[in-house]
């Protein structure tokens, strides 16, 4: 009997936990990541890791910072992480905990500690997880692994990731030092941050859609307002001047 769930299962868990409707730009961007999600944590040789996590955790917020009303996205968020059965809380402490290894180091000394040509305090326990990973034969690769990557670098060191030469020998040195591919992990970052480019733009057009409809609600609004605050005396008027003999 075949217990392996599958992606309707998963995006049936979803939105029976998030009840509430998804602006139709985000949705996709929602969906897709899920799938994603789903297809690897059904994949036998696919472990969690907290490179992962983070690759999850950043992509998402950066895809729907913009997303209206605000207070929806840890819901989305929750509901992304419970509906392939797993605790959004071990996700945000995870990213969390990587996002403070890189923001009190340099691009360095992180090319160094996934290395393993460094240490760093109080993170031995990640650095043990960046071994298992370097020396698993069977280790399942994922672009949200590479994004979790790429944001350490970023948070590190933003203008090296914005520079090409030092971003691509940057990358070179992680991919070498956890045995991944470096063809797949560079593709897929540069898809990466052109798909955050686009989004940048679609979000602009976006607003300026919302804006126009606001504007187009209130002059309705204003119009029904106008119209129920009439004077009576004009209304009289009005028919008056309709009824012949009057």
């Amino acid at each position: 009997m075949n217990n392996v769930r599958t992606v309707s299962d998963t995006k049936r868990a979803f939105y029976n936990t998030h009840t509430r409707p998804i602006n139709s730009i985000y949705r996709r961007v929602v969906e897709e990541l899920m799938v994603e999600m789903h297809l690897l944590t059904v994949n036998v040789d696919f472990h969690y890791d907290p490179f992962y996590a983070l690759g999850i955790f950043t992509a998402f917020h950066r895809f729907m910072q913009a997303y209206r009303p605000e207070q929806d996205i840890a819901s989305i968020f929750d509901s992304l992480c419970k509906a392939l059965e797993d605790d959004p809380q071990r996700y945000r402490h995870d990213a969390a905990r990587l996002e403070a290894l890189a923001s009190r180091s340099s691009a360095e000394e992180i090319l160094a500690w996934l290395e393993q040509k460094h240490q760093i305090a109080e993170f031995d326990d990640l650095q043990e997880q960046v071994r298992a990973i370097a020396h698993n034969p069977t280790f399942k690769y994922s672009r949200l692994f590479a994004i979790g990557l790429f944001t350490l670098l970023e948070i590190a060191d933003a203008a090296l990731v914005k520079d090409e030469t030092q971003r691509v020998a940057a990358l070179k040195r992680v991919c070498a030092a956890l045995n991944v591919s470096e063809d797949k992990l560079q593709k897929d970052l540069e898809l990466y941050r052109s798909n955050l480019e686009k989004m940048a733009q679609a979000q602009i057009v976006l607003e300026d859609v919302l804006k126009a409809d606001r504007k187009k609600r209130e002059e309705r609004e204003q119009a029904k307002l106008a119209a129920k605050t009439a004077s009576p005396a004009d209304s009289t008027e009005a028919k008056g001047e309709a009824t012949p003999g009057s």
